[in-house]
């Protein structure tokens, strides 16, 4: 067994043993906790232990093969893969857009210092705006934005708002690797007359790759949550942000239900982060390992 196998085992591994510690602690303090919650200095800060505001594990899991609603043959696993599957479409879309922008940010920002000066504060302070008031303006464009013959179609807001988190880490990720080059090694490209876009293709980018693969990970996880949060602010229909809002009218007589669309939501996370991790693991299957002297 290789290297990476064991080490792809190990992690696995413990993703089960934390999910199984979750799922011991939820029920140990449906248990035992109070069934009210608790209060400090007057705010809850204990969930209460109903059965309406903590279902039991295994009868949220029970849900997915219940019908989605009564007399339906569509069972609320099948709505939950359909809703990921296009929030999914949706997420990479804005993760690819968030790539190629924040990418392009760390090029400038490495290459050109004013740049850097100048443009990374405002990328700190856009952070701060907060998502669900951005959302309204941005889907607002959709079907009234017109460049030519090109309509901007609703589902691309949500993209954009998915790039606009993803962007971010994958900007300051990518410019700290570039800018993890060595100064002997920059010094002998310069010896060869290398440009700097020869420097940067043939010795910043792949010093870079172990700093980029994170924050690409980061960022593929944010972009599902910018969707999704553009899903749920705007009631955009078809994804998993629009069965998390239909479900959660429906938490008085069905809670289990909702948290099916909330686990759909956090394993659409954990496949566009596995998407970068798979994509790596291929690409980069022959780059030879470092060694230490």
């Amino acid at each position: 067994m290789t290297t990476t196998v064991r080490r792809a085992a190990y992690r696995t591994f413990m993703f089960i043993v934390a999910l199984a510690l979750v799922v011991v602690i939820w029920e140990t303090y449906k248990a035992l906790g109070p069934a009210d919650g608790g209060k400090l200095f007057g705010a809850r800060v204990l969930p209460r232990t109903s059965s309406y505001a903590m279902p039991h594990v295994w009868d949220m899991f029970s849900r997915f093969n219940r019908p989605e609603v009564r007399g339906s043959d569509r069972t609320v696993f099948s709505a939950v893969l359909a809703g990921a599957w296009f929030s999914f479409r949706l997420s990479a879309a804005g993760f690819v857009l968030g790539g190629v922008l924040g990418t392009g940010l760390a090029v400038l920002m490495a290459r050109f210092r004013w740049v850097q000066r100048g443009v990374l504060p405002y990328l700190v302070v856009s952070q701060t705006i907060p998502l669900i008031a951005l959302a309204p303006l941005v889907v607002s464009w959709g079907g009234k934005l017109e460049v030519g013959p090109f309509v901007w179609p609703r589902w691309l807001s949500a993209s954009v708002l998915g790039a606009f988190l993803a962007f971010f880490p994958i900007a300051v990720g990518t410019l700290r690797g570039l800018a993890a080059a060595s100064a002997s090694s920059v010094e002998l490209m310069q010896s060869y007359a290398a440009s700097w876009t020869k420097t940067l293709f043939k010795l910043r980018f792949p010093t870079a790759v172990p700093y980029m693969v994170p924050a690409f990970r980061l960022g593929a996880s944010a972009s599902v949550i910018g969707v999704v949060v553009a899903e749920i602010s705007t009631g955009l229909k078809g994804g998993i942000g629009r069965l998390i809002i239909e479900y959660a009218r429906e938490a008085t007589g069905d809670p289990a239900k909702v948290y099916t669309a909330i686990f759909g939501a956090a394993a659409l996370g954990l496949t566009m982060a596995g998407v970068v991790i798979v994509v790596d693991a291929f690409v980069m299957r022959n780059r030879p390992k470092e060694s230490i002297s």
